[in-house]
């Protein structure tokens, strides 16, 4: 049945920039699980960047792009929160706004179809051991918008607990945000690093040799930090550990 469904990759600005491999990863998975997944080269970006600092007016011409780019698709795949949180509840807003009852309509047909990673596994495809081997100690970060926005939960844990050789480890003060926020990190940003240091802090207590999300956005924000302490800690992509395999080893 998944390979009759149409399923698109909304790779994110910040992973087509900055984190290639994710967007791979994310396919070998896909693949790797029977979906034949496609990339829309249309896609730019979700438009959240403009309607976080209140460019709303600016957003629809963006918004417009987006449901043209994935429109006739059955799912939408995002490895970001952030991002699946934008168009699922940030688009309709832009939408209304822009008194254009095509676009309300564009947006109502393409938003519920849009899927974090964690989500489109665990909900539509129905698992959670996908195959992975990935013997190292992690722990996992769960960002503000899959947390909070999505609702996503434990489906990312329930993922990573089923990864063959992992030993995963619980993050003290797991559900603080890192202080990233996206703009938020340029317009206030000794209040970011205060926090993207508290985060770190908890990641060296936890003694992981691999720290992970669904967020590239966040994993560069608290990556940056760990780098300059010297922790020695790796941060992943949740689907770049989920894509590894015992053969790769």
């Amino acid at each position: 049945m998944m390979g009759r469904m149409r399923v698109a990759l909304m790779v994110t600005c910040v992973n087509d920039a900055m984190f290639p491999d994710t967007g791979k990863a994310v396919v070998t998975l896909l693949r790797r699980l029977g979906v034949d997944v496609e990339f829309p080269q249309a896609q730019t970006c979700c438009a959240q960047p403009m309607v976080n600092t209140g460019y709303l007016d600016e957003a629809v011409p963006v918004v417009r792009t987006f449901v043209d780019a994935f429109a006739g698709y059955d799912a939408i795949v995002t490895p970001s929160g952030s991002c699946a949180g934008s168009a699922r509840h940030q688009h309709s807003i832009v939408a209304r706004r822009s008194g254009d009852r095509g676009l309300e309509a564009a947006v109502a047909e393409t938003a519920p179809k849009v899927y974090e990673l964690s989500e489109f596994l665990v909900d539509v495809l129905g698992v959670t051991d996908v195959g992975a081997y990935f013997p190292h100690r992690v722990t996992y970060h769960p960002t503000c918008h899959s947390l909070r926005m999505l609702g996503v939960g434990d489906r990312p844990r329930r993922l990573l607990e089923a990864v063959r050789g992992i030993g995963l480890t619980d993050l003290p003060a797991a559900e603080e945000c890192c202080g990233f926020g996206g703009t938020f990190a340029v317009k206030n940003a000794d209040t970011s690093v205060a926090m993207g240091a508290d985060k770190a802090r908890h990641v060296r207590e936890t003694g992981a040799e691999v720290l992970v999300a669904g967020d590239n956005s966040c994993l560069m924000h608290i990556g940056g930090v760990l780098s300059r302490q010297r922790a020695g800690v790796r941060v992943m992509h949740l689907a770049e550990i989920l894509a590894a395999t015992e053969e790769q080893k």
